[in-house]
């Protein structure tokens, strides 16, 4: 069962139809015991990343989905999603985030573009990627595609071999990371249109 994780940031729904648009059902939980009986993990979300961190913590979330990351479940993380996967926020202080990507999440710095950013953008491979081989959720998907993208942070990893995909506003950040069963972006592929179904298609055929 393909399981949504519901920590009360996000419009869950959106997701789950991206995951029906691909010939697939997937299920929303809050329940900390389906989470651990899930074949597959999605973690979505949008807002705050210490409201997100207290919401996990006060559903009991966090130990489960870290347990199954370990444990080598297929796990996804959109947006939010991805930036908790992190050691520590810069996000309204400091926060910790699940430390299972060493790294940190940075805010875009001040300048002439407008933060947060918002709408399409391409991702590229690494200029200089370490893996060598082709994400699996990226097949079929052309270099250089454009996704969508609302955010005001950005990870920062301290393993740039984690690094899937790479994107430019005003720096060039990390845009989706990839290490053993862990898949992240920081855009949405469920508002991402043919592309980002497809991007879900492979995360389902895994």
């Amino acid at each position: 069962m393909i399981t949504i994780i519901d920590y009360g940031m996000g419009n869950l729904r959106s997701v789950q139809k991206a995951f029906e648009a691909v010939g697939t059902t997937a299920q929303v939980t809050q329940d900390p015991k389906a989470v651990g009986k899930a074949s597959k993990l999605i973690l979505p979300g949008v807002g705050a990343f210490a409201d997100a961190r207290q919401n996990l913590e006060k559903l009991r979330l966090m130990e489960p989905i870290v347990s199954a990351i370990e444990g080598g479940i297929p796990f996804l993380g959109l947006c939010l999603g991805l930036q908790l996967l992190f050691t520590e926020s810069e996000e309204g202080g400091r926060h910790p985030g699940f430390n299972v990507i060493p790294g940190n999440v940075r805010r875009f710095p001040n300048g002439t573009l407008k933060v947060p950013h918002i709408g399409w953008n391409q991702i590229e491979h690494p200029a200089s990627s370490i893996q060598h081989r082709e994400c699996p959720l990226l097949k079929g998907i052309p270099n250089r595609s454009y996704f969508y993208f609302v955010h005001s942070y950005y990870v920062d990893p301290l393993d740039k071999g984690v690094v899937a995909a790479e994107t430019s506003y005003g720096l060039t950040f990390t845009s989706m990371i990839w290490k053993d069963n862990i898949f992240a972006t920081q855009f949405h592929p469920e508002k991402s249109q043919k592309s980002g179904l497809r991007l879900l298609k492979n995360f389902v055929e895994l």
